[in-house]
Protein backbone atom coordinates (compact mmCIF):
# COMPACT_ATOMS: atom_id res chain seq x y z
CA UNK A 1 0.00 0.00 0.00
CA UNK A 2 1.59 3.26 -1.17
CA UNK A 3 0.30 6.81 -1.17
CA UNK A 4 1.28 9.13 -4.02
CA UNK A 5 2.06 12.68 -2.89
CA UNK A 6 1.53 15.26 -5.64
CA UNK A 7 3.14 18.51 -4.57
CA UNK A 8 5.63 16.61 -2.41
CA UNK A 9 8.29 19.31 -2.71
CA UNK A 10 5.93 22.01 -1.44
CA UNK A 11 5.85 23.23 2.12
CA UNK A 12 3.03 20.91 3.23
CA UNK A 13 4.25 18.07 1.02
CA UNK A 14 7.73 17.99 2.53
CA UNK A 15 6.34 17.99 6.05
CA UNK A 16 3.93 15.19 5.13
CA UNK A 17 6.69 13.06 3.63
CA UNK A 18 8.88 13.57 6.70
CA UNK A 19 6.08 12.58 9.06
CA UNK A 20 5.15 9.59 6.89
CA UNK A 21 8.75 8.34 6.83
CA UNK A 22 9.00 8.69 10.61
CA UNK A 23 5.78 6.74 11.13
CA UNK A 24 6.55 4.02 8.59
CA UNK A 25 3.74 4.93 6.19
CA UNK A 26 4.79 4.21 2.60
CA UNK A 27 4.61 7.28 0.35
CA UNK A 28 5.90 8.10 -3.12
CA UNK A 29 6.93 11.70 -3.80
CA UNK A 30 6.24 13.05 -7.28
CA UNK A 31 8.96 15.52 -8.28
CA UNK A 32 9.69 17.29 -11.55
CA UNK A 33 13.35 18.13 -10.95
CA UNK A 34 16.00 15.51 -10.16
CA UNK A 35 17.71 17.98 -7.82
CA UNK A 36 14.72 17.63 -5.50
CA UNK A 37 15.59 13.96 -4.95
CA UNK A 38 18.32 14.83 -2.43
CA UNK A 39 15.87 15.80 0.28
CA UNK A 40 13.65 12.76 -0.18
CA UNK A 41 16.59 10.38 -0.37
CA UNK A 42 17.79 11.80 2.96
CA UNK A 43 14.53 10.87 4.67
CA UNK A 44 14.10 7.52 2.90
CA UNK A 45 11.14 8.41 0.69
CA UNK A 46 10.76 7.02 -2.83
CA UNK A 47 10.62 9.59 -5.63
CA UNK A 48 9.26 9.45 -9.16
CA UNK A 49 9.57 12.02 -11.93
CA UNK A 50 6.28 13.55 -13.05
CA UNK A 51 4.83 16.85 -14.21
CA UNK A 52 1.34 18.23 -13.62
CA UNK A 53 1.64 20.05 -16.92
CA UNK A 54 3.08 17.06 -18.79
CA UNK A 55 3.69 13.34 -18.41
CA UNK A 56 2.55 11.82 -15.10
CA UNK A 57 0.42 8.76 -15.88
CA UNK A 58 3.17 6.37 -14.81
CA UNK A 59 3.58 7.86 -11.32
CA UNK A 60 0.23 6.44 -10.17
CA UNK A 61 1.16 2.81 -10.80
CA UNK A 62 1.05 0.68 -7.66
CA UNK A 63 -0.54 3.36 -5.48
CA UNK A 64 -3.83 3.02 -3.64
CA UNK A 65 -4.25 6.60 -2.39
CA UNK A 66 -3.37 10.06 -3.74
CA UNK A 67 -2.74 13.31 -1.91
CA UNK A 68 -2.93 16.46 -4.03
CA UNK A 69 -1.18 19.30 -2.22
CA UNK A 70 0.34 21.05 -5.23
CA UNK A 71 -0.07 24.72 -5.97
CA UNK A 72 1.14 27.13 -8.61
CA UNK A 73 2.27 29.67 -6.04
CA UNK A 74 1.65 33.39 -5.74
CA UNK A 75 4.51 34.39 -8.05
CA UNK A 76 3.16 32.66 -11.15
CA UNK A 77 0.76 33.94 -13.75
CA UNK A 78 -2.81 33.01 -14.58
CA UNK A 79 -1.64 30.52 -17.20
CA UNK A 80 0.21 28.48 -14.58
CA UNK A 81 -2.77 28.66 -12.20
CA UNK A 82 -4.96 27.13 -14.90
CA UNK A 83 -2.44 24.43 -15.82
CA UNK A 84 -1.55 23.38 -12.27
CA UNK A 85 -4.36 24.22 -9.84
CA UNK A 86 -7.18 23.47 -12.28
CA UNK A 87 -6.12 21.24 -15.16
CA UNK A 88 -3.39 19.51 -13.18
CA UNK A 89 -5.79 18.62 -10.39
CA UNK A 90 -8.45 17.43 -12.84
CA UNK A 91 -5.93 15.28 -14.71
CA UNK A 92 -4.79 13.75 -11.42
CA UNK A 93 -8.39 12.80 -10.61
CA UNK A 94 -8.85 11.25 -14.07
CA UNK A 95 -5.62 9.26 -13.92
CA UNK A 96 -6.34 8.06 -10.39
CA UNK A 97 -9.69 6.76 -11.56
CA UNK A 98 -8.12 5.06 -14.59
CA UNK A 99 -5.63 3.29 -12.33
CA UNK A 100 -8.34 2.07 -9.96
CA UNK A 101 -7.02 4.11 -7.05
CA UNK A 102 -9.56 4.00 -4.27
CA UNK A 103 -9.06 7.28 -2.44
CA UNK A 104 -8.09 10.87 -3.24
CA UNK A 105 -7.28 13.59 -0.67
CA UNK A 106 -7.38 17.15 -1.98
CA UNK A 107 -5.80 20.01 -0.05
CA UNK A 108 -8.02 22.95 -0.97
CA UNK A 109 -8.75 26.25 0.79
CA UNK A 110 -11.11 27.32 3.53
CA UNK A 111 -12.95 29.74 1.24
CA UNK A 112 -13.41 29.09 -2.48
CA UNK A 113 -15.90 31.80 -3.42
CA UNK A 114 -13.83 34.03 -5.73
CA UNK A 115 -16.14 37.00 -5.27
CA UNK A 116 -15.35 37.05 -1.56
CA UNK A 117 -11.59 36.77 -1.97
CA UNK A 118 -8.88 39.34 -2.70
CA UNK A 119 -8.84 40.34 -6.35
CA UNK A 120 -5.36 38.93 -6.96
CA UNK A 121 -6.44 35.53 -5.60
CA UNK A 122 -9.69 35.25 -7.54
CA UNK A 123 -8.30 33.17 -10.46
CA UNK A 124 -6.75 30.76 -7.95
CA UNK A 125 -10.02 30.45 -6.02
CA UNK A 126 -11.92 29.78 -9.25
CA UNK A 127 -9.44 27.01 -10.07
CA UNK A 128 -9.72 25.44 -6.61
CA UNK A 129 -13.51 25.65 -6.61
CA UNK A 130 -13.73 23.91 -10.00
CA UNK A 131 -11.15 21.26 -9.07
CA UNK A 132 -13.03 20.46 -5.85
CA UNK A 133 -16.30 20.10 -7.75
CA UNK A 134 -14.62 17.84 -10.31
CA UNK A 135 -13.35 15.54 -7.57
CA UNK A 136 -16.75 15.49 -5.87
CA UNK A 137 -18.39 14.36 -9.13
CA UNK A 138 -15.70 11.80 -9.97
CA UNK A 139 -17.08 8.86 -8.05
CA UNK A 140 -13.79 8.45 -6.18
CA UNK A 141 -13.76 8.04 -2.44
CA UNK A 142 -12.40 11.42 -1.41
CA UNK A 143 -11.63 13.93 1.31
CA UNK A 144 -11.37 17.66 0.66
CA UNK A 145 -9.36 19.49 3.31
CA UNK A 146 -10.07 23.16 3.89
CA UNK A 147 -7.22 24.71 5.88
CA UNK A 148 -7.24 28.32 6.95
CA UNK A 149 -4.33 30.75 6.54
CA UNK A 150 -1.19 28.65 6.56
CA UNK A 151 1.59 29.43 9.02
CA UNK A 152 5.05 28.05 9.73
CA UNK A 153 4.37 27.83 13.47
CA UNK A 154 5.38 24.53 15.09
CA UNK A 155 2.65 21.94 15.02
CA UNK A 156 0.61 21.60 18.19
CA UNK A 157 -1.13 18.36 17.26
CA UNK A 158 -4.46 20.06 17.99
CA UNK A 159 -7.06 21.45 15.60
CA UNK A 160 -10.60 22.79 15.30
CA UNK A 161 -12.86 21.55 12.51
CA UNK A 162 -15.83 23.78 13.33
CA UNK A 163 -15.14 27.24 11.91
CA UNK A 164 -17.80 28.83 14.10
CA UNK A 165 -15.92 27.74 17.23
CA UNK A 166 -12.40 28.56 16.07
CA UNK A 167 -10.55 31.38 17.80
CA UNK A 168 -8.30 31.96 14.78
CA UNK A 169 -8.41 31.64 11.02
CA UNK A 170 -4.91 30.17 10.91
CA UNK A 171 -3.47 26.67 10.91
CA UNK A 172 0.14 25.53 10.85
CA UNK A 173 1.49 23.56 7.92
CA UNK A 174 2.77 21.00 10.45
CA UNK A 175 -0.77 20.41 11.70
CA UNK A 176 -2.12 20.12 8.15
CA UNK A 177 0.50 17.47 7.37
CA UNK A 178 -0.36 15.59 10.56
CA UNK A 179 -4.06 15.73 9.69
CA UNK A 180 -3.39 14.32 6.21
CA UNK A 181 -1.30 11.47 7.57
CA UNK A 182 -3.95 10.66 10.17
CA UNK A 183 -6.59 10.47 7.44
CA UNK A 184 -4.39 8.29 5.23
CA UNK A 185 -4.19 5.72 7.99
CA UNK A 186 -7.94 5.73 8.54
CA UNK A 187 -10.22 3.38 6.63
CA UNK A 188 -13.31 5.21 5.40
CA UNK A 189 -15.49 5.32 2.32
CA UNK A 190 -17.74 8.34 2.91
CA UNK A 191 -16.85 11.57 1.04
CA UNK A 192 -15.86 14.32 3.44
CA UNK A 193 -15.01 18.01 3.59
CA UNK A 194 -12.96 18.91 6.64
CA UNK A 195 -12.11 22.39 7.90
CA UNK A 196 -8.66 22.64 9.50
CA UNK A 197 -7.94 25.48 11.94
CA UNK A 198 -5.87 25.83 15.08
CA UNK A 199 -7.76 24.53 18.08
CA UNK A 200 -7.75 22.44 21.23
CA UNK A 201 -8.79 19.02 19.95
CA UNK A 202 -6.13 16.30 19.40
CA UNK A 203 -5.83 15.52 15.70
CA UNK A 204 -5.77 11.76 16.22
CA UNK A 205 -9.01 11.89 18.23
CA UNK A 206 -10.83 14.18 15.78
CA UNK A 207 -9.73 12.50 12.56
CA UNK A 208 -8.48 9.07 13.62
Amino acid sequence: MTTLIIGANGQIGRRLCEQAAQSGHAVRAMVRDEQQNTFFDSIGVETVMGDLTGDMDHVFEGCDQVVFTAGSGGATGLDHTLMVDLNGAMRAVDIAREHGIRRFLMVSTLHVDPLKGPEKLRPYLVAKRAADAYLQASGLEHVILRPGRLSDDPGTGHIETDQSRASTGDVSRDNVATAILTLLKRQTSAPEEIVLLEGDHPIDQVLG
